[in-house]
């Protein structure tokens, strides 16, 4: 019987042996994630050879992010996303064919039971931020426009809040809205220019980034969740390629092909042709779904 049979620990040896120790595990999966680990997980310690001292630190750093999770908060998802975790899973899980839009990260503000709109609707109830218009076409990845299509949309106001964080300022379903694509496959609607925003850093993740001299902000961008039978859904942002942080986003959610620009419209006909009595942006902005399994 070797020493890692045996369970006799060395420095060399130590991921092997506390592998080791799971052989009896029924569960193949489970046995396999957290071999993987353990490996990576000793090679680090290996690595840094932290202090007992810094070790401490790390531990206490967990057990703070612990107690700061509630119904409301979930720190653990914070610190996934602010290292680049978050979105690494969903590209793992969204691997689609050429051509077809990416997706990013849900985001912690989207609500169910959002109102079914007339396509073209002003999904601001409250009138503030600078008016904007947003439209663009579903297709499949051969270029055809898609009926039926469930465009499910939310933003932040001009402020960088969200109605769910601001109940009795902002109306319900504020900048929300969900949308029915027709024949040929387009959706557009009424909106306000949206703000960058900071995520939530007044606990152990908002210290993490200022000791690494990261800020915490988002880029302005438009939510979508895209759905139709018989395809991927696709959930994903539009970015302002002009924001101040677009490099640098706190959760990694930027993608080149998610950018679309801004264009603020000067013409008093353009303005009058589409039901504004004065300056508002363009953004326009296609999505091409994958079909289920591609």
């Amino acid at each position: 019987m070797d020493a890692q049979e045996q369970g006799f620990f060395t420095e060399a040896d130590s991921a092997e042996v506390v592998i080791g120790r799971m052989q009896k595990c029924t569960d193949p999966r489970l046995k396999e994630v957290m071999a993987v680990i353990i490996r990576h997980l000793h090679a680090a310690v290996k690595e840094i050879e932290p202090t007992r001292e810094e070790w401490m630190e790390a531990i206490m750093f967990l057990t703070e992010t612990g107690h700061m999770c509630d119904d409301w908060r979930q720190e653990f998802i914070l610190l996934s996303d602010t290292l680049g975790i978050s979105m690494l899973v969903d590209a793992i899980n969204s691997r689609r064919p050429t051509g077809a839009s990416e997706n990013t990260v849900l985001g912690p503000f989207h609500v169910d039971g959002v109102p079914e709109l007339e396509m073209g609707t002003n999904i601001c109830l409250d009138g503030k931020g600078e008016p904007m218009l947003v439209h663009g076409r579903i297709l499949d990845v051969e270029g055809n426009p898609l009926e039926g299509v469930s465009v499910d949309v939310w933003q932040a106001n001009d402020e960088g809040f969200y109605d769910v964080q601001q109940k009795g300022i902002q109306p319900d379903f504020n900048l929300r809205g969900k949308f029915t694509t027709s024949a040929n496959g387009r959706y557009w609607f009424k909106a306000v220019k949206p703000k960058f925003y900071p995520i939530p850093d007044d606990g152990p993740v908002g210290k993490l980034l200022y000791k690494l001299e990261r800020h915490p902000f988002r880029p302005a961008h438009f939510h979508y969740i895209i759905a139709k039978d018989g395809f991927d859904p696709l959930t994903t942002h539009i970015f302002d390629p002009d924001d101040p942080y677009i490099n640098s986003d706190a959760v990694f959610g930027v993608k080149e092909s998610l950018m679309a620009k801004f264009v603020p419209v000067e013409d008093p006909a353009k303005q009058a042709e589409n039901g504004f009595d004065g300056l508002y942006y363009d953004v326009e902005h296609d999505f091409v779904l994958a079909p289920k399994g591609a």
